[in-house]
């Protein structure tokens, strides 16, 4: 007789917004950097306090945040209350097995997109990484697994004003997040046909 045994969750018997990371941990510590621009001006830094974050909201800049390392949980939770986040938005951040989704919200809008970060041709997998965006007014937030930067060429046009992107709002910088991630798929794509090629 075959028994099959699920993995219980560990968020079996929790209520809905208990704040869980559930998932790999990626990356030994959390790691929050801070782009704040706009045509003239420009800085870059890793921020040691969210309360950092804060003197920036009511800016007219473009102010992006981006924490890579999801699994210290005091942290995102901090960073939800600090930016108006419900608890179930950090709750579905949190969750690495969350299903690519777009939810508009009052005063920000929640997108979650999985990247392919490479083919492997040992396993014949691709690996993955779940990404998560919080776009609102002036300052989109966005969530990495792991270091290793799939925005490094925005973050390159951000730097050497490159392009529009300095001249156009958080709007702009969304749109070019979330292509940088569509962009991967490419690359994943082009390894798979190199692999196909022998078989041909």
């Amino acid at each position: 007789m075959l028994r099959f045994m699920k993995k219980r969750s560990k968020k079996a018997g929790l209520p809905p917004g208990a704040l869980v990371h559930m998932g790999e941990k990626k990356i030994e510590k959390t790691k929050i950097t801070l782009m704040d621009y706009d045509e003239m001006h420009f800085q870059d830094r890793e921020i040691k306090t969210l309360d950092e974050s804060l003197s920036f909201k009511n800016q007219p800049t473009v102010t992006w945040v981006n924490v890579e390392g999801i699994h210290q949980v005091k942290i995102l939770e901090k960073l939800g209350e600090r930016f108006g986040l419900h608890p179930l938005v950090v709750e579905d951040i949190l969750n690495m097995e969350e299903r690519p989704k777009m939810e508009d919200f009052s005063d920000y809008i929640l997108i979650i997109l999985k990247i392919s970060c490479h083919y492997d041709n040992r396993s014949n997998g691709i690996e993955t990484e779940q990404i998560s965006l919080v776009l609102g007014p002036n300052i989109p937030v966005s969530f990495q697994e792991r270091e290793g930067d799939v925005f490094r060429p925005i973050r390159e046009q951000i730097r050497n004003n490159r392009g529009r992107i300095r001249e156009l709002g958080a709007d702009y910088l969304a749109y070019a997040l979330v292509d940088s991630i569509v962009e991967t798929y490419f690359t994943v794509l082009e390894e798979l046909e190199e692999s196909m090629e022998p078989l041909e």
